[in-house]
């Protein structure tokens, strides 16, 4: 068979837009896989909150932040942990993403276009020493525009590459098998999914109506990962991080399934750290759902009081928004796969933002006019008001007393006891008082309102839980949500992928989440935040870059 392009990418999605273009630009020939319809380009990048790490960049100065390629390497390492055999690959795109982070990405995403929201927030922030775990400093850049606006630049330059010939979309191809002659990855073969108009992030056809095979110099995996498939979540489940969850929500579409993983295993490639995964312990049921078991994920402030299922408060330094593996750890030992969060109409008009493109329409929409309401309004954002009135999950009441009664029966058991949840509020509302306290929540309070970022719009003024005029009271389930694949397939720094024996395999290249976002886990156990998005720019751009050169 003919060659048809120089190279072929499956899938759509951030990181195979990026290589494609980055092909393209270099004047090669470009195949474009998807077995979702053209509706569905982007991927999962689309339906994101946009965030991006940056190390010392314009936004952190601006706001006084003092960070540095050493301060968020230290942080990198100190969250990642690296311990295994494996680990030399994931490390060196560990150290080279940091660089890029601190270095080049900003300004090469400013000059198409991209821009960002000039307050920089605090994700994951940690709480233990300065060499373990967390952001030391805010680096989530959120992008102006979410996650639409991180995927336009490049979806722009496919579709100008796609008008000059360089670049061919093939929508409603499913890959099922990679060709493979004297070694040499060299095309895919596979089958054509009848058309299927149906909206975005929807379950499609998967009724078959024809064949392709097509061949090429060299083939670019960007197939994602395995989080919309909740059986293969459980099978790869780590130990360390207890029995899997009975019940899970999913924080992406049913099409993100991990079948190209397989495949490509399948076909010799290695595959490392398929345990080491991130998935949220703050999801909530989906009122309006687009994809099955569409769960969202609550973006907390500091100051939400944590209990488990059994009304215990979780343990320093699990406090919103410090971490979230540890956090699903803990929640697992409890026997029970679901906590609770009660806090104030105070908190959640200024601490609640929920992640998703669709669920931020100011920000989406490029409005300032509705994003300064974020600061300014009685209520909290009107995705925030319209999940506490129509969510499932939502629990308002004016007494401590009719909210406990109603939280037990949202769980179906009897396991809050009142007496105990109003005994722990009551201690840590009598710490409020003072500017100084032993309670390390109230301290993370504190220390959040010390940066103005935060102080602005994102950590309420600490004030009483059982105080009437803060109320009334919410309760809110938080259930676990799938997520994103920390680990992958094992590359080099030019995305090359490595077979079962240790050699590179010719003409094969993986990235994004099949990469683990790059060398088959560069997070290591866990996430700094802002890492997911830019892990498909980074690994996209080197697979591009390395295969037009590569094919000649």
């Amino acid at each position: 068979m003919a060659e048809q392009a120089d190279v072929i990418v499956v899938g759509g999605g951030l990181s195979g837009l990026v290589a494609a273009t980055e092909i393209a630009d270099a004047g090669k020939r470009v195949i474009v896989l998807d077995q979702e319809g053209e509706q569905s380009l982007g991927g999962q990048a689309f339906w994101s909150f946009g965030g991006l790490f940056l190390v010392d960049s314009p936004e952190q100065r601006r706001l006084g932040i003092k960070d540095s390629f050493e301060l968020a390497m230290q942080d990198w390492l100190g969250t990642a942990g690296f311990d295994r055999e494996e680990d030399v690959w994931p490390r060196k795109w560990a150290e080279a993403y940091v660089a890029f982070a601190a270095g080049e990405k900003r300004d090469w995403l400013r000059a198409m276009g991209h821009r960002i929201f000039p307050v920089v927030g605090w994700a994951e922030r940690g709480g233990y020493d300065a060499m373990g775990h967390g952001n030391s400093v805010p680096r989530f850049h959120v992008t102006w525009g979410t996650g639409p606006g991180i995927v336009e630049p490049f979806e722009r330059r496919a579709r100008e590459a796609a008008k000059s010939g360089r670049l061919t979309f093939k929508f409603r191809h499913r890959v099922d098998a990679l060709s493979i002659t004297d070694g040499t990855v060299d095309g895919v073969s596979g089958a054509i999914l009848a058309p299927d108009n149906v909206e975005r992030g929807k379950s499609s056809s998967r009724d078959v109506v024809g064949e392709f095979a097509l061949k090429a110099q060299a083939v670019i995996v960007a197939s994602g990962g395995i989080g919309g498939n909740h059986d293969l979540v459980r099978a790869n489940w780590p130990k360390r991080l207890g029995e899997p969850p009975k019940f899970m929500i999913s924080g992406v579409p049913e099409h993100v399934d991990g079948r190209m993983i397989g495949i490509t295993e399948t076909s010799g490639a290695r595959l490392i750290n398929r345990d080491r995964m991130w998935h949220y312990v703050e999801g909530i049921k989906n009122w309006s759902p687009i994809w099955p078991r569409h769960g969202i994920r609550i973006l907390p402030g500091p100051s939400s009081m944590w209990f488990d299922a059994t009304g215990k408060r979780l343990p320093a330094p699990l406090f919103p928004g410090s971490d979230t593996l540890g956090q699903l750890k803990y929640i697992m030992s409890t026997g029970h796969d679901y906590s609770w969060f009660i806090l104030t109409q105070a908190i959640i008009k200024k601490e609640f933002a929920l992640s998703g493109s669709e669920q931020n329409p100011d920000l989406t929409g490029k409005s300032w006019r509705m994003t300064l309401r974020r600061a300014t309004n009685k209520g909290a954002p009107a995705p925030v008001e319209a999940f506490k009135s129509h969510g499932v999950d939502f629990i308002v009441r004016d007494r401590i007393e009719d909210l406990v009664a109603a939280m037990n029966k949202l769980a179906g058991n009897d396991l809050l006891k009142l007496d105990e949840i109003k005994m722990q509020i009551e201690a840590r509302d009598r710490e409020i008082a003072n500017p100084y306290v032993k309670d390390a929540q109230v301290m993370n309070i504190h220390n959040a309102r010390r940066y103005i970022g935060d102080k602005l719009i994102r950590t309420a003024a600490p004030h009483r839980i059982l105080d009437p005029a803060q109320g009334p009271l919410i309760a809110v389930k938080l259930n676990i949500l799938t997520r994103k694949t920390l680990g992958g397939f094992e590359t080099d720094l030019d995305s090359r992928v490595f077979g079962s024996e240790g050699q590179i395999i010719p003409g094969l290249y993986a990235v994004g989440e099949a990469a683990g976002f790059g060398g088959g886990g560069m997070h290591g156990y866990r996430s700094l935040e802002g890492t997911f998005l830019g892990g498909c720019l980074f690994s996209g751009r080197n697979a591009g870059r390395a295969a037009a050169k590569a094919v000649g």
